[in-house]
């Protein structure tokens, strides 16, 4: 017998008998109206409204009136394997106030934010709503960019690119209007392209456009060396960054332990020179997300993780250092309109400052031709 649906209790419009939600197209204008909410499902039957209100009004002594305002609401574009991904990471660590998904697929949507609102006993976080309409992340503090062409097997994230961009026309307008102010984490590969396209269609300050960047190459890069030195990832200072792909730096000069730089025990590290062979550890790192897409099909635990502890940087003003993509004109010698990870702080306002890192010649030289990568890719599109 099919279930009955009653409004979800999460929902952020808590109006009794309001109407089911209605899901337009993505990319549509939305409505200006009440944010739609997704339903609940469950195997009981639905009270009579009037026994409702009376089981409320005998329960509760209203003693001041209140209007619900998200202070710290997180919004997620796309419900996908990475979207879902970021979307535990984040409940887990209670981040928000409310969290607002959306995606084009109905049925989809339904399914996962009912799973996770069953979830809300045993999280941090009270409200999680959803929509096809994407007034749903009105007033969002944080957006999250998720939703894309998936990645195939053996594809380079630089041939997702003009795929993507036709997505994200539809998608920015849309988060701008009605989160003018919020900062945007674009993860969606080609990630240093697409966060380039982001910036230049929502037209806001580049230090509110953040990709994820090498935030997830440089802590592969930490615990492949944890690893072979049988030392904790956390424990493992280095750098991975550039391109959030193929074309990605490892900044060898820097890898200490403990303020131990590997340099100085080993001045060949990194390069074909070296008999350890610790060259081999960047090579791991641009090749592990391959193996696991021929395994699994797809990447999401370990860059949901990455997303949300990039978002605790933002959302808890933190200042802490992270290697994400940013404009980077005018330093290390590239001088075209490039997104590149180079170490940022992250902050209530987004990128508050670089990190001017000292690069060897030859790290410097293969940064500025990751730069030229992109630029090779990006000269070319067309908005």
């Amino acid at each position: 017998m099919a279930m009955s649906w009653a409004v979800g209790v999460l929902c952020a419009s808590r109006r009794v008998g309001a109407p089911r939600a209605n899901f337009p197209s993505l990319g549509r204008a939305p409505r200006p109206r009440q944010p739609a909410c997704v339903p609940l499902a469950g195997p009981w039957p639905v009270p009579p409204v009037s026994r409702m209100a009376t089981v409320k009004s005998e329960l509760l002594k209203k003693l001041s009136s209140e209007k619900t305002v998200a202070h710290n609401k997180i919004s997620i574009v796309g419900t996908g394997s990475v979207g879902m991904a970021c979307a535990v990471s984040i409940l887990l660590k209670g981040l928000g106030d409310e969290l607002a998904l959306v995606d084009a697929s109905e049925s989809k949507l339904k399914g996962e934010t009912m799973d996770l609102q069953h979830g809300s006993p045993f999280v941090k976080m009270p409200n999680v709503v959803a929509s096809k309409d994407y007034l749903v992340t009105a007033n969002s503090s944080l957006v999250i960019i998720t939703a894309g062409a998936r990645q195939e097997k053996g594809e380079t994230r630089l041939n997702l690119v003009q795929r993507n961009v036709a997505i994200f026309k539809l998608m920015i307008s849309n988060i701008i209007q009605y989160s003018p102010h919020c900062k945007l984490i674009v993860v969606s590969n080609p990630v240093d392209i697409l966060t380039y396209v982001a910036w230049k269609l929502s037209e806001i300050p580049p230090n509110r456009v953040i990709g994820s960047g090498c935030n997830l190459d440089t802590a592969r890069f930490r615990f492949l060396i944890g690893q072979k030195l049988g030392i904790h990832s956390e424990s493992c200072h280095g750098w991975v960054l550039g391109e959030h792909g193929d074309s990605s730096v490892p900044v060898w000069s820097g890898v200490n332990i403990a303020g131990v730089p590997l340099k100085d025990l080993n001045s060949d590290i990194g390069t074909q020179k070296d008999p350890e062979q610790w060259k081999s550890v960047h090579q791991d790192v641009i090749a592990s997300a391959y193996e696991i897409i021929k395994m699994k099909g797809y990447t999401n635990w370990a860059i949901g993780l990455s997303v949300a502890d990039l978002a605790e940087s933002i959302l808890k003003n933190l200042r802490r250092v992270h290697p994400v993509s940013t404009i980077i004109k005018g330093l290390y010698g590239v001088n075209k309109e490039v997104f590149l990870s180079v170490p940022c702080i992250l902050g209530e306002n987004g990128i508050t400052d670089l990190i001017k890192i000292k690069l060897t010649l030859d790290e410097e030289a293969r940064l500025k031709k990751s730069a030229e990568t992109l630029w090779e890719i990006q000269k070319n599109l067309k908005f």
